[in-house]
């Protein structure tokens, strides 16, 4: 679904489509959606869930941000979240322009946040 993803046409965008990608990868069958439209913010917010909400990724004028609903709960042995480590709940990972992620360790963060909610 690439209607899925808020439009931006710069990096922020192509950052967007990028995790899109990994999150389908890591689980084929998560499910995408745009929440919490509102005036200041008419793109909404990108949210995946399969079994309860994973993440979102919504994007500022400097960073995208994954906020994990259930980071805190997660093992991060490649240290992915850089934001809200303080959170009782949920973990970020915020990625500023030119930014690279590890593909396969955020592959296997999505994979444990599903498996975190189907367990639940």
């Amino acid at each position: 679904m690439d209607d899925v993803t808020p439009d931006h046409s710069d990096w922020r965008g192509e950052t967007l489509a990028r995790v899109r990608a990994l999150i389908v990868q890591a689980e084929p069958t998560v499910v995408e959606e745009v929440k919490w439209r509102k005036p200041s913010n008419p793109a909404g917010v990108a949210a995946w869930s399969l079994d309860g909400l994973i993440c979102t990724g919504e994007t500022y004028k400097d960073k995208v941000k994954l906020t994990f609903a259930q980071g805190a709960s997660l093992d991060d042995p490649a240290g992915l979240f850089n934001s809200s480590l303080d959170a009782k709940v949920r973990r970020a990972i915020d990625l500023h322009q030119g930014d690279a992620i590890d593909a396969d360790a955020f592959r296997a963060l999505i994979r444990a946040a599903a498996a975190l909610n189907s367990a639940r």
